[in-house]
């Protein structure tokens, strides 16, 4: 069974930056993908930002291109997600989540397709 716990969400100020990390563990898989979505109040869970294991594909939503990145440290099975020039309009429940059933470019390819297993979520919150 696959499960993957969130960390370092937080308060920041607009400008400020934070580094999410989720920790994966059950994994048998070669190529699946691991990303990262998040709800904000009121609105529907979207596709944030993506990378798979097979060919190192990453995506991202148009709005955070040029501010987060995704990298992934395959001995520790831990995605990252370093969020810089943060803005109120990031605020949200951000969720890790693994994609098992196809391939890791089939997920970050589709990135608001989903994921297979998800993590519990971590709130973070930009200030003005």
């Amino acid at each position: 069974e696959v499960q993957l716990v969130e960390s370092g969400g937080g308060l920041v100020q607009a400008g400020g930056s934070l580094r999410l990390s989720c920790k994966a563990s059950g994994f048998t898989y070669a190529d699946y993908a691991m990303g990262w979505f998040r709800q904000a109040p009121g609105k529907e869970r979207e596709g944030v930002s993506c990378i798979s294991s097979g060919d190192g594909t990453t995506n991202y939503v148009d709005s955070v291109k040029g501010r987060f990145t995704v990298s992934f440290n395959d001995a520790k099975n831990t995605v990252y997600l370093q969020m810089n020039d943060l803005q109120p309009a990031d605020t949200g429940v951000y969720y890790c989540g693994a994609g098992t059933h196809y391939s890791g470019s089939f997920y970050c390819r589709a990135l608001n397709y989903g994921m297979d297993s998800w993590g519990k979520g971590t709130q973070v919150t930009v200030s003005s």
